[in-house]
């Protein structure tokens, strides 16, 4: 029996002035519905700051020009296949950006949150990083290696 194939992605925090956090409410079948943050699997090739972008364009209609911060590296250790997803940041700065939902049969609205108030429940993989982000304990099951 072949290994299950391993599972490269990444998350993005998405922030914009007031320091509001980007999130969408994720109803993909077979799934129980969560709060997401964007993201999704790294392409060959491709680098973990382009995916970010792409992600976020691909999932929320998002498009910018501002940088992208790789700040740590998350490791899924429960999960049947390796499992890592790296940590974006991006600070949309004065850019105005309202999200879309540009895939209905993934995400259901998209809103943004004050970083006291995040609603639950979370998606695993961005639960953790937010716990990240927010200085506060990952949850079990979850590596954590962050870039200096």
């Amino acid at each position: 029996m072949a290994a299950p194939v391993s599972r490269v992605g990444v998350g993005v925090i998405v922030t914009r002035p007031g320091g509001d956090l980007l999130l969408g409410y994720r109803i993909k079948a077979g799934e129980t519905p969560t709060w997401c943050l964007p993201g999704g699997h790294v392409e060959p090739g491709e680098t973990f700051e382009t995916a970010a972008l792409r992600e976020l364009h691909e999932e929320a209609g998002i498009i910018t020009r501002q940088p992208v911060e790789i700040f740590a590296f998350l490791q899924q250790l429960g999960s049947d296949r390796t499992a890592i997803t790296g940590a974006a940041l991006i600070s949309l700065g004065d850019e105005t950006a309202e999200p879309q939902v540009a895939e209905p049969d993934v995400f259901a609205r998209w809103a943004w949150f004050p970083q006291d108030e995040l609603p639950t429940p979370l998606f695993a993989a961005s639960d953790a990083m937010l716990s990240l982000w927010q200085d506060r304990p990952c949850p079990d099951g979850w590596r954590v290696y962050r870039v200096d």
